[in-house]
């Protein structure tokens, strides 16, 4: 399926239309077919065996690899900057993997505070059942980081810009603290995309994204990836024996020796992913690759959109204060003008002056603007995370990520810049 000509030496649009991909050789359609099917023929049992102990590659049961997955895989590995990928069913999905590739029961790792809710409680209840855990640090104080690290630490995980809060941290400087501790940089950039911010480039060992947000661009299709660098070295230390230890599934390879720089990979899709099953379907990494062709325009406007709704927020009587990184009144301008020069994104958010029942009413007051959990969409949506995603967490954790009583958030959409503008007008005189 792929083809080879497409290489980062082409510009950002035209690989978000081409990498990974190329005119199916049987039928020469354009479009990268949608490959519904459950299993693969083998050659005969010589190439069945190869592929089964990973000694070729190929397609043999698609909770696996499948080649419409398998085109999406390449296309945002390309867009990242990435050595390889591995599709999930949905970010959480892919934040699984990781870490089940990463961790062993009593393991440690750091997160940033300013998280979606979800991956909080992810990381500081669920994974406690499973031996794992997670100690939160201040992406805008890059050293507590430092000083959260324990000698089981195995990896620092950030959010490039945070959901809900849009708040940017330093992240050349958390990056030298995971180097200088032997552990990798994990980094969710879901909100900004690789079109705003490739984190790679800035010191990220692995990047991960829930696809159903910008990357799909249409919210129609759950999804998750996982793109490693290639340049995170696992034998440095004796941290990671997953990675350089003989794997008794397979005759006793070592992923790290035997695949060297997609070694990550390669063990996140032949030891979780085969375990735990949470595979894409090729109908939503069909859908995705298909929203990822006007990545580019779509982010232009989203940003623009974005600017000019937060400005219009910060001088209404009735906000009480807006968390956008593009705002000179951010902690966070410095950074969003070191890392993000197209801009930050469209996921920010505002107090409403009233509190907790002022934003509520301000949620079931919109008309354009829906009002449903979701991002990176082309609508612009709002929400009310204290009473939906946040819900799981303590008014403390709440305040402490971004998402106190009085937030809304809203993901800014690509209508008439205008018409989002009175929506909240007449919503907000309601409040």
């Amino acid at each position: 399926m792929t083809d080879p000509k497409i290489t980062q030496d082409f510009g950002f649009a035209t690989r978000a239309i081409h990498a990974g991909a190329a005119p199916d050789a049987a039928t020469g359609a354009r479009n990268t077919p949608i490959h519904h099917s459950t299993s693969y023929v083998f050659d005969d049992a010589e190439h069945a065996a190869s592929l089964f102990n990973l000694q070729t590659f190929g397609f043999i049961y698609s909770r696996l690899t499948n080649p419409t997955v398998a085109v999406l895989e390449e296309r945002i590995a390309n867009l990242e900057g990435g050595r390889a990928a591995c599709a999930a069913g949905s970010g959480h999905a892919a934040q699984f993997l990781v870490f089940f590739t990463l961790l062993e029961p009593g393991d440690h790792f750091v997160a940033s505070r300013n998280l979606y809710g979800g991956s909080i409680t992810q990381f500081g209840t669920s994974f406690k059942k499973l031996g794992w855990h997670c100690d939160f640090a201040d992406p805008l104080d890059p050293e507590t980081f430092r000083a959260a690290i324990k000698e089981t630490s195995k990896a620092i995980f950030i959010e490039s810009v945070s959901n809900p809060s849009s708040v940017i941290g330093d992240i050349d400087a958390i990056a030298s603290i995971a180097q200088e501790a032997g552990i990798p940089l994990i980094v969710d950039n879901t909100m900004a995309t690789p079109y705003l911010f490739n984190p790679i480039k800035y010191g990220a060992d692995i990047v991960t994204h829930s696809t159903t947000k910008y990357l799909n661009g249409h919210g129609n299709s759950m999804g998750g990836v996982i793109v490693e660098a290639g340049k995170f070295d696992w034998a440095q230390n004796d941290k990671f024996p997953s990675m350089t230890s003989p794997d008794d599934a397979y005759h006793g390879l070592t992923f790290y020796e035997t695949f060297g720089d997609f070694g990550f990979t390669m063990r996140a899709r032949a030891v979780a992913l085969r375990d735990f099953g949470p595979a894409l379907s090729p109908t939503n990494a069909f859908m995705t690759l298909t929203g990822i062709e006007t990545l580019p325009l779509r982010m232009d406007r989203h940003v623009a959109n974005a600017e000019a709704v937060a400005t219009w927020l910060e001088d209404h009587p009735a906000i009480a204060w807006v968390s956008y990184a593009g705002l000179r009144s951010s902690p966070s301008f410095k950074h969003k003008n070191k890392y993000f020069r197209q801009g930050c994104g469209s996921v920010f958010t505002f107090g409403v002056k009233g509190g907790f029942d002022a934003g509520i009413r301000l949620v079931e007051g919109c008309t354009l603007l829906s009002h449903l959990a979701n991002v990176g969409d082309t609508r612009s949506l709002i929400l009310h995370p204290a009473s939906t995603t946040h819900r799981q967490l303590t008014e403390k954790q709440q305040i402490a990520a971004g998402a106190g009583p009085d937030v809304v958030r809203i993901s800014v959409g690509i209508e008439t810049v205008s018409d989002i503008i009175a929506d909240l007008e007449q919503a907000l005189s309601k409040t």
